[in-house]
């Protein structure tokens, strides 16, 4: 079995460039605990910036407070850079990997 998936990929070179195209786009933006913002503070900017519901922004806060960081949103580097930077802009810590 491992044979004939070698031959396939041989077979077909795009395959691997896809995949590896694939695993590139996905990235998630991180919100990183940062022992300053009150809960209130930090949820709101999720439902306004990230346009989360109220829900899943106090779970990503709490996670964030206990965890250390959350997983906020996934997606290409394009998509997520504008949610990055107005977290930022409001003093948040956040990342995309």
């Amino acid at each position: 079995m491992i044979m004939a998936d070698k031959e396939f990929n041989e077979n077909n070179p795009n395959l691997d460039q896809l995949t590896d195209e694939k695993v590139v786009k996905d990235r998630f933006l991180i919100l990183h605990n940062d022992e300053v913002h009150t809960f209130d503070y930090v949820i709101e900017s999720l439902v306004r910036v990230c346009e989360l519901e109220p829900v899943q922004a106090e779970q990503c806060t709490y996670l964030v407070h206990y965890k250390g960081k959350c997983d906020v949103k996934k997606g290409d580097l394009s998509y997520l850079k504008p949610f990055k930077q107005g977290l930022l802009d409001r003093g948040l810590e956040a990342t995309i990997d």
